[in-house]
């Protein structure tokens, strides 16, 4: 069990972008997305100003905002010397800071930050659309292997935030349950019944919570095949 409230920590960039074609027949994405030097409105759907591509899968009230660690930029430029990799935003991130990882951020986390207040939702499952953004066939799985997923808000309370703002922890609800492990057992254990039994109980999101009772039914892991290459090989 983790007690601890990691300190706070500066949201270091916002990030916003529009949708627009992407690589492939019939592909709409809102992954490019550039820095806002402001202040920006928080409000259910996100930040004010953000799009989507494709609301089947992104955005949304579970996935208002994405936060993704600078922190991991040095895995990445480790294994990838892309330009990409120079600043914040490259993983079509909404908020950039230094401090949090998945280590040290559990689900359900209640999040203050300007005059709103998040909480964590979920981890992200990456996609497709991160191999097509850097132009690699592999960037999707090694995100999920590696666990440097980075995770998502809902909203609790709309208000407006800028880049500086003060991050803070002011609420942990599931002491046991860093996103690290959620994530392990997503994509690691992911046949362990008791494991799964436990994880089932968490305040998930709808979406999780099926794929969870899916896989004790049928004690089997659902294809990630479409989701991690797309609906088609290039």
């Amino acid at each position: 069990m983790n007690c601890t409230i990691p300190p706070a920590v500066a949201l270091d960039a916002i990030h916003t972008g529009r949708a627009v074609p992407y690589t492939r027949p019939g592909s709409c994405s809102a992954i490019a997305k550039v820095p806002v030097s402001g202040p920006v409105r928080i409000h259910a759907e996100g930040i004010e100003g953000d799009e989507q591509g494709d609301r089947r899968v992104h955005g949304g009230p579970e996935k208002a905002i994405h936060h993704y660690p600078f922190d991991h930029y040095a895995f990445w430029r480790g294994a990838h010397r892309h330009p990409l990799l120079d600043g914040s935003g490259a993983f079509g991130e909404n908020f950039s800071s230094t401090g949090w990882t998945e280590d040290t951020i559990h689900l359900a986390d209640v999040i203050r930050v300007g005059t709103a207040t998040l909480q964590v939702s979920q981890g992200r499952q990456p996609c497709w659309k991160l191999n097509d953004r850097f132009g690699l066939p592999d960037v999707a799985r090694s995100m999920q292997s590696s666990g440097r997923t980075g995770w998502y808000y809902r909203v609790l309370e709309g208000g407006q935030v800028a880049p500086g703002d003060a991050m803070t922890v002011v609420e942990r609800l599931c002491p046991d349950w860093s996103l690290r492990r959620l994530g392990h057992v997503l994509f690691d254990r992911t046949l362990e019944r008791s494991v799964l039994e436990e994880a089932s109980q968490l305040p998930l999101t709808a979406s999780w919570k099926k794929l969870l009772s899916n896989r004790l039914q049928r004690n089997e892991v659902e294809s990630w095949q479409s989701r991690l290459q797309g609906p088609e090989t290039r």
